[in-house]
Parts: structure tokens; sequence; C-alpha cells
């Protein structure tokens, strides 16, 4: 596997691979997360990936040229998290292919992440995701993150968030 930067090109990627994970979080019963409504046909969606693909802090996981993962991390977090005092880096989106469950993609990209942090002065490493999901949480906390706030945020109804922190 191969974690490159983003490139202009990777929008189609990246919302691909949302899309997929979309299609398949409806299959399993929880639209909670995302909705069921493809990524790429969602205005904003679009407009946040276009966003990504202009900054410094996209990553691309590839297995023989193949988009199966992407990241983003960046210096701040987003408004409705709240804040901590120590000097941070923001894991804002994390993403892998669920044709390719299991292979340590997501686990790849958080350490590259970490380590952008702390190349970066961060003393920890933030990120966050949907409190209703047991299985992802307890991912995130094999990749040595620990639970430190919650927040709740309107969105499709009342959205639960987990936020969690890793010291770098």
């Amino acid at each position: 596997m191969l974690i490159r930067e983003g490139r202009a090109s990777d929008g189609d990627a990246v919302l691909g691979l949302w899309d997929e994970a979309i299609a398949w979080l409806a299959q399993r019963g929880q639209p909670e997360q995302w909705g069921t409504e493809p990524a790429s046909s969602r205005a904003r969606t679009r407009e946040m990936v276009d966003q990504w693909l202009t900054e410094p802090g996209l990553r691309i996981a590839e297995i023989d040229g193949e988009a199966v993962g992407a990241s983003v991390i960046g210096p701040a977090r987003p408004a409705h998290v709240p804040p901590t005092a120590l000097p941070e880096t923001y894991l804002l989106f994390l993403i892998s292919s669920r044709a390719h469950a299991g292979m340590g993609i997501g686990a790849e990209l958080v350490a590259r992440a970490a380590a952008e942090a702390r190349a970066a002065g961060s003393e920890v490493l933030r990120v966050d995701c949907w409190a209703g999901a047991p299985t992802l949480v307890a991912w995130y906390e094999r990749q040595g993150f620990v639970r430190s706030d919650t927040f709740t945020v309107e969105v499709r109804g009342l959205w639960h968030g987990q936020v969690f922190e890793m010291t770098l």
C-alpha cells in the first residue's frame, strides 16, 4: 500500500469511496452516520471535497494504483467540536474501501496522520465519529485514541458525535 499526498484530480476517487461507504452503511441499517443519499450527489459535500483538493492535508491510500482510502488533516477542529488547550492536528476525514476491509488501510492513514501531526509540533491528534456506531468507536480506541468529548449537531435530526484524542 502506498499513501501519497492528494492531487487536484482525486475528487472523484474520494467521492467514490464516500458513496461506497454510504451504500454499505445503509445496507447495514446505519443511515444515521452519513444518510442514504450518495455524497457525490450533494452539492455541499462536493464543495467540501473540492476544498480538500486545494489544501495540503489530503492523503490517498492506493493499492496497485487504485484509491482504497483517504484522509484529511488540518490544524483546526470543526466548529461543533469542543476546543482543547493543547496544540492539535485534527483528522477531519477518514475513509477506506469496504471492498478492501481488513487490510489495515484506515490504521495506516491514522499512523500517517499522527506522524505528520508530530512533525508539525502538535501535542494531540483529534478525530470524531458518529457515537452510534460502537464498532467504529472501538476501532478508534484500538488505534490509540481515547474518548474525550461528545457533541450533538442538527444533521438529519440530532447527530451525536464522539471526540477522541491521541497524545503524540
